[in-house]
């Protein structure tokens, strides 16, 4: 018997047991969906990281009494302690200009920028808000945006929607800043994600602040390199020029809360692996009580001349169509649990998410899932199919 006709066999198959095939099609439709889900929460959940950690800078130099973490997340500078002339202040006017000059000076240095935080009141929020003001363009420092644009110039600002929840303000409206006693109008540009000091941040420009902390000058200074550009050697060189200032710089990227996603990741991985075991369970029921109706009509091809690799394939081939339609179904189950689930999740944290959290399947991605369908089923097929080519003629033949 040719192999043809073997996989004829087999496709044809799940038209003879509609009310089973559709059995078979709902546990691979759950299987795939539940893949489909994992597969983009493990992806969101990672975005989320990479988004509220800000880490496109390839390396910090931390200047004295800096911090080494993310964007603005050095100590804030609060009214009552030396002023820049001060020599107890270790942010003093001659140190940034030494180390933004080393940093320029090196051949490496693609762009650059400073930040330096500090506490301010503002109208509608109980209790100090941390103000982040940027010494140079910060737009590609990693900073996500879920609604507007990143600030241009002095008197423009961005926020989280912790901001703009307590304020009751949107994008586009003025709010009115209180630093060391005087006010600071800026306007509000866009929604930034970000979650450190619980959402409580706004970042703008240096230049919004020179009136009301004229003394405030960057703590921290984050750099991108020029493609191709020997990290190691850079951070050496640099380094060498910084000790005399008592400055470092590092190459170490800031990660919070990924312990967290890998025990969710895993958690997720583990709960999916139940779930596709089930569908491939679902799928071995029906291989196996439609093999056992078969098992005159498999004795009868065996006495035509099907080899027992002729059978396996006429058992496997006729779970394929159903796995297929399962997998065509459960991938847009899938991305419907994922694109109701993931914004509920930034919702109870109070949180809204950027598209770049939401929007994580790549075309090709779902292709591959919808074939996963086909795997699932045809790995729940295999023990039953084994089962079929082992089985001999004659016990086949007085079958009934």
């Amino acid at each position: 018997m040719p192999v043809s006709r073997a996989v004829g066999l087999g496709l044809a198959r799940p038209f003879a047991r509609p009310a089973r095939t559709v059995a078979m099609v709902v546990a691979v439709l759950f299987g795939v969906a539940a893949v489909t889900f994992a597969t983009g929460l493990s992806s969101s959940l990672g975005e989320v990281i990479a988004s509220k950690n800000h880490n496109a800078a390839d390396l910090t130099v931390s200047s004295p009494g800096g911090s080494a973490g993310r964007p603005g997340a050095g100590k804030a500078v609060r009214q009552g302690q030396p002023t820049a002339t001060d020599p107890a202040n270790p942010t003093n006017p001659t140190t940034v200009t030494a180390v933004t000059a080393a940093i320029a000076a090196q051949p490496g240095t693609r762009a650059y920028y400073g930040s330096a935080s500090t506490d301010a009141a503002v109208s509608g929020i109980s209790g100090p808000v941390t103000v982040t003001a940027f010494d140079g363009d910060a737009s590609w420092g990693g900073f996500t945006m879920v609604s507007g644009r990143w600030f241009s110039g002095a008197g423009e600002a961005v926020v989280p929607s912790t901001v703009l929840t307590a304020t009751g303000a949107k994008v586009g409206d003025t709010v009115a800043l209180t630093v060391r006693g005087k006010p600071v109008v800026v306007r509000i540009v866009g929604e930034v994600f970000d979650t450190g000091n619980d959402g409580r941040t706004v970042f703008t420009d240096a230049a919004t602040l020179k009136a009301a902390a004229p003394d405030l000058n960057s703590t921290t200074q984050y750099v991108d390199l020029k493609p191709g550009t020997d990290t190691d050697a850079y951070v050496t060189t640099l380094d060498a020029e910084l000790k005399p200032l008592g400055v470092t710089a590092t190459s170490s990227k800031y990660s919070n809360g990924s312990d967290t996603v890998t025990i969710l990741d895993s958690l997720t991985a583990l709960l999916t692996l139940m779930l596709v075991c089930v569908a491939g369970l679902g799928v071995l029921g029906g291989v196996v009580l439609d093999t056992h109706e078969r098992v005159h009509d498999l004795g009868i091809h065996k006495a035509l001349g099907m080899t027992p690799r002729q059978t396996v394939t006429m058992v496997v081939t006729s779970v394929v169509l159903p796995g297929l339609a399962g997998g065509a179904l459960g991938v847009p189950l899938g991305l419907a649990v994922h694109s109701a689930v993931i914004p509920a999740m930034g919702h109870a944290a109070g949180l809204r998410l950027p598209h770049s959290v939401i929007d994580v399947y790549d075309p090709q991605d779902l292709v591959l899932l919808g074939l996963a369908g086909v795997a699932v089923a045809v790995l729940g097929s295999l023990l039953p199919a084994g089962w079929a080519a082992r089985i001999r003629t004659a016990t086949a033949l007085r079958a009934e």
